[in-house]
């Protein structure tokens, strides 16, 4: 569900699969750059997941003017009794990031987040 409580499908790219699990009540910060696109021909998938939040930064976020209204009612503790197992992909994530990965990345949180359901 997006800041605008509409519901879509997104990808999960597969350099994620095998690192990375999300829960139901878990953040992602996806790329919906072709959700209009993906409307207008018909399929399920608008947008693809390019970030899961942790839970420090769910936290982090909430407190600033960026985080949805929509969201404001949702509760961590999803987040909070994961909030370890996430540490360690995140380390682990980072490790293989630093690694060579030149993605176009500069780190800034300018994405909208959304709730996974």
């Amino acid at each position: 569900m997006d800041a605008k409580g509409e519901k879509s499908l997104a990808l999960f790219p597969a350099k994620f699969q095998k690192s990375m699990w999300i829960k139901l009540g878990n953040f992602v910060v996806v790329d919906e750059s072709g959700r209009e696109e993906a409307a207008e021909s018909g399929r399920k998938v608008g947008c693809i997941v390019s970030q899961v939040l942790f839970y420090e930064q769910v936290r982090v976020l909430q407190k600033s003017s960026e985080w949805p209204e929509i969201f404001k009612s949702v509760s961590l503790d999803n987040s909070s009794r994961d909030r370890q197992a996430n540490t360690m992909v995140q380390d682990e994530n980072e490790l293989n990031s630093s690694s060579g990965d030149d993605d176009d990345d500069d780190g800034s949180l300018h994405w909208k987040p959304i709730q996974t359901e």
